[in-house]
């Protein structure tokens, strides 16, 4: 058998060195709990970065997998393709849209949607017309054009000179986009709520004042719910529980229930924008992908589930927010559903090598931000398990910092 530390040796001379690596070798999955090769269990409460939205190897996602692996894995775009179809009949029918691109990851999706805003407004205005505004500390992906559109520095370090045509805002601040439009503006780009910017929930009515700008200057408006979709903030998507109705999505992550998957859906009139041969994706909604999303579709779509992740992650925040009486670190707690920040006063990744030790598996995102986005079937028993492994390490941390 090879051993763990084989593994990585390996894995360190021969894998593209873009990751920082924890010295964790992932072997298998079930439910809310990953194994490593040494046998070692772990409380997922990162999900693959809110991929596992229904668990590691949910068994209507791996049944729907073994049936389509064994008639048609793949076949061109250049015919019809049944689960390509019902899924994106699916996805038209519980949203806003009417016509779904179907690609392979986040950032292709929302390549897609940047590809249409700026062909959509030199159909009907001119090509001058073609900056996207979004936001200071957002994410929306790692290609050229979608580290253009993301507001963080870090991600954009090295790869000057960046894509022109962007313009970045404050998170939340109606009046900094406002002053932002121009005459050369045509969208948009927003998350509902920022993830890797550090699970930051802009203030109410934010959305419905974008969406009002939007209808005012004839601007698309494209709402990234990569992370924020498909049940991880307690509705299927996030932009409903803003009462507005976006003219773009875009979704990727739980899309495949762990099989890699991005669609990009848009309302008529700009639906019909990208015609034959303006865009594609060789390997975009595949029969094997499209198959395991629909069953992870038919999942998550479930009332008891959305009432569900609403519940535990009450649960969840109201248990945090009792770990910040007791520990002076946490600054704050924020989050909707299953999609929770907290914020520390300190660095966060000493505090995820602490947890990994113990067996919690969690992130950092902006330096000081825990984030836990744990597969929506948690249950209250596993919440307080990952709840007490943070007091002690919390514990420790603050005995720490008093010996110092």
């Amino acid at each position: 058998m090879t051993t763990s530390d084989q593994w990585i040796e390996q894995g360190l001379t021969t894998v593209a060195g873009t990751y920082g690596r924890y010295p964790l070798v992932a072997v298998r999955g079930e439910g809310c709990w990953l194994t490593d090769n040494d046998g070692k269990r772990y409380l997922d409460f990162l999900a693959g970065v809110a991929v596992n939205n229904l668990g590691h190897c949910h068994p209507a996602v791996v049944d729907a997998i073994r049936e389509q692996a064994g008639t048609l894995i793949h076949c061109s775009n250049f015919y019809h393709i049944p689960a390509q179809i019902e899924l994106s009949r699916l996805l038209c029918k519980h949203s806003f849209g009417n016509r779904v691109f179907f690609c392979n990851s986040g950032a292709e999706a929302n390549e897609a949607a940047l590809k249409l805003a700026r062909k959509w407004s030199s159909d009907n205005f001119s090509p001058q017309r073609h900056e996207i505004i979004s936001t200071i500390a957002s994410f929306h992906g790692r290609t050229l054009a979608t580290v253009s559109a993301t507001g963080q520095e870090k991600v954009q370090a090295g790869f000057a000179p960046l894509l022109p045509g962007f313009k970045h805002v404050a998170f939340g601040d109606i009046e900094a986009l406002h002053q932002a439009v121009g005459p050369n503006t045509c969208a948009v780009l927003l998350e509902p709520i920022q993830g890797e910017g550090g699970i930051r929930i802009p203030p109410s009515g934010y959305f419905k004042a974008v969406r009002e700008l939007c209808n005012e200057r004839r601007l698309l408006l494209i709402v990234d719910e990569i992370q924020t979709g498909l049940g991880r903030t307690g509705s299927l998507f996030a932009y409903q529980q803003e009462e507005i109705e976006p003219d773009v999505m875009t979704l990727a992550k739980a899309l495949g229930g762990g099989v890699p998957i991005g669609a990009m859906i848009a309302r008529a009139p700009y639906s019909e924008v990208l015609g034959s041969g303006t865009h594609g994706s060789t390997f975009g909604g595949n029969p094997l992908a499209t198959a395991a999303a629909v069953a992870a579709f038919n999942e998550l779509n479930r009332p008891q589930l959305l009432q569900h992740c609403n519940a535990v992650g009450a649960f969840f925040i109201e248990h945090l927010e009792q770990l910040q009486e007791r520990h002076l670190v946490i600054q704050s707690v924020r989050g909707r559903g299953l999609m929770i920040g907290v914020e520390l006063s300190c660095e966060g990744a000493p505090i995820v090598n602490k947890a990994l030790e113990r067996g919690l598996l969690i992130n950092c995102t902006a330096g000081n931000v825990l984030r836990f986005v744990p597969p929506l079937i948690i249950s209250r028993t596993e919440i307080m398990q990952a709840i007490d492994i943070l007091d002690a390490i919390l514990s420790e941390h603050s005995a720490g910092a008093t010996t110092a």
